[in-house]
């Protein structure tokens, strides 16, 4: 029987640089936005980033792709990180966190 190591220290650290990653056209993070919808640290070196947008022709994607791989690479220990865009399921506000629903007075 395998199990599966761990890396939480590692993951919250890739969380701290998702919050420095905004979207240009709304002023919160894409983490509190709701568009990570997954964070897989493979290694210590290796993380897989499942992440959507708000909407499938946003013009800013390749900045904000370019932006999550470039923040989480300066995660110490990080080298290579693998990011997969996904529209399923589909963003909607309620992916809001409370947090960016407070910033965008939607409270």
């Amino acid at each position: 029987m395998s199990v599966e190591k761990t890396y939480p220290e590692i993951e919250a650290n890739i969380v701290k640089a998702l919050k420095k990653v905004y979207d240009p056209e709304i002023p919160v993070n894409v983490y509190d936005l709701g568009l990570i919808y997954e964070i897989s640290v493979k290694s210590e070196q290796e993380v897989d980033i499942l992440m959507t947008l708000t909407a499938p022709n946003c013009p800013m994607a390749d900045l904000l792709l370019n932006d999550v791989e470039t923040y989480v690479k300066d995660v110490k220990g990080i080298e290579k990180v693998n990011v997969t865009l996904t529209f399923d399921p589909p963003w909607d506000k309620d992916m809001l966190s409370e947090e960016a629903r407070l910033e965008l007075g939607l409270m």
